[in-house]
Parts: C-alpha cells; structure tokens; sequence
C-alpha cells in the first residue's frame, strides 16, 4: 500500500512539474512575442543636420567617414555656409566642416581610423569588405563574422542581420537555422528593417504562419520597408492577408513618407539619383 502510494505522490508530482513547466514556457513565449513585436526604435533617428526623421532607404543618407555621423540626402547635397554666412566653395562635410575625400582610397583610409576608434558602423563595413572582398580587403567569412560580432556588442543593428545570414547560409561559419533567427529577432528588437523582413519571410515560407508574417511586415512597412509592401500586397492578392492588413500597411507606408519627405530632400534628388530617398 505504501509503495503504491508513493508511486501515486511521484507520478502526481512529476504531472505538476510538467504543468507548471508548460506554463512558464507559454509565459515565456508570450513575452517574447510581446517584446518582438512592439515599436523599434529608428536605426538612425534623425538627421543631425534638419533634424527630420532619416530615410531607410540607403541612397537617402550618408555615413561620413570624417565624423562618424548619419546624415540625410538633403542636407549632404544643399550647401554649406561658413561662419560669415559665404557659401564654401571646397565640398566639406555639413556636420563637422571637414573636406570631403577626394577619392574612394582616402575615404577607406578614413574609415579605418573609425575602425581604430571602435566606430560601430566604420566596424561593420570592415566586416562587409572582407566578405565580398572588396576595396583591397581579401575574402574571408571568418574574419567578416569576427567584425559583426565586435560591431553588434558596440551597438551596431546592421551587424546582427548580418551575422543572422552568415548563419543561415553557412558563410563563415556552419549553417544554424537557430542562431540565425536568434540574430535576426535581435536586429529586429534594435530597428534593423531588413532583418524584420527577414523573420517575415520565415514565418510565411518556412513556417507558414501567416499572421505573424504580417505582423512583421506591418512594422517594417511603418518604417519605409518597401519590399514588405510589396510582400503585403503578395499576401493580399494570395488570399492570405485581409483588406485591413493590407490598408493598414498602406496607411503606414503615407505616414512614414510624411514623415521624411522635404523639399530639400526633393532637390537633391531630382539633382542626383544616387540622393533618391524613396
């Protein structure tokens, strides 16, 4: 009778440990989800120049090498005046008035001194040059992903989306579906768009859960992400988004267009299409 009763207490126990670690893994999830899908932060904030909100996308800013410093389309192409109000005839940066390099050798040059100074994104692009092998920098995954991870610990978003396809294509390092997500959520959690799209694409392709698809999609879209507008659109037609979703992604799409168009931003690009910024 005993032996039977304590057989009884083990197996009620042993369904008790396994609720309650049923529901702290749900509790968890939850969390999780809560955190993921909340509002980013902007990568880049605003311009430091006109202080209206930086565009996504990428020909719409400017990384300065001299400074350090994210500036938009708009205010790298109007001119710069000094301190007696003349407009400077020698292309300097607007921020800190340096000149301008004056070929792509001298800008790299510039960015590794960024590089020495523990710049995040002067960091990342190192990392970008040696995976493609660009600017004079051999090829070589390893070192690329060595870079990332010293980017993404100074703060750098670009740097986790990176690191997550490094994982999911296996370059650098071997293929892991798992640390590839992980970074992917990470650069998401930190306002990177492109990584957003990519946790989209896996939860429609891969997992086939379509409504967190879209929820990934609508956040990107809020934030300039044009490709998940054209993913939404995709749903939409296929059936698997609603009319809502599919307004509410356009709705969102105006709003951010409100809220980084300029007419110095319109000048510059209809003077250079390399100052396109949407």
């Amino acid at each position: 009778m005993q032996r039977r009763l304590q057989k009884e207490t083990s197996v009620k126990t042993k369904k008790r440990c396994e609720e309650h670690a049923r529901l702290a893994a749900e509790r968890a999830a939850e969390l999780h989800d809560i955190e993921l899908f909340k509002q980013p932060p902007l990568p880049y904030g605003d311009c430091p120049i006109c202080f209206l909100r930086m565009p996504f996308l990428f020909s719409g800013y400017r990384y300065m090498t001299c400074c350090g410093k994210f500036i938009c389309s708009g205010c790298c192409h109007a001119p710069v005046y000094d301190d007696q109000g003349n407009e400077m005839i020698e292309k300097v940066c607007p921020f800190c008035r340096i000149p301008v390099p004056s070929s792509e050798e001298k800008s790299i040059k510039r960015e590794e001194k960024r590089v020495e100074a523990n710049d995040a994104y002067a960091i990342y692009n190192l990392g970008i040059y040696h995976y493609y092998g660009r600017n004079g920098y051999p090829q070589d995954n390893t070192k690329a992903l060595e870079l990332w991870h010293r980017a993404s610990e100074l703060g750098c978003t670009n740097a986790y989306n990176s690191i997550g396809l490094a994982y999911q294509c296996g370059r650098g390092t071997g293929i892991d579906e798992k640390k590839a997500k992980y970074y992917h959520e990470q650069a998401a959690l930190k306002g990177d768009l492109n990584a957003r799209f990519n946790l989209g694409l896996y939860e429609a392709i891969r997992a086939g859960n379509m409504d967190r698809a879209i929820r990934h999609y609508i956040i990107a879209v809020r934030n300039g992400h044009t490709n998940s507008l054209r993913e939404m659109q995709e749903l939409y037609s296929n059936g698997h988004a609603t009319k809502e979703d599919y307004t509410t992604a356009l709705r969102s799409y105006q709003t951010y267009l409100g809220e980084i168009k300029s007419k110095q931003r319109d000048e510059a690009a209809s003077a250079d299409e390399d100052f396109r910024y949407y």
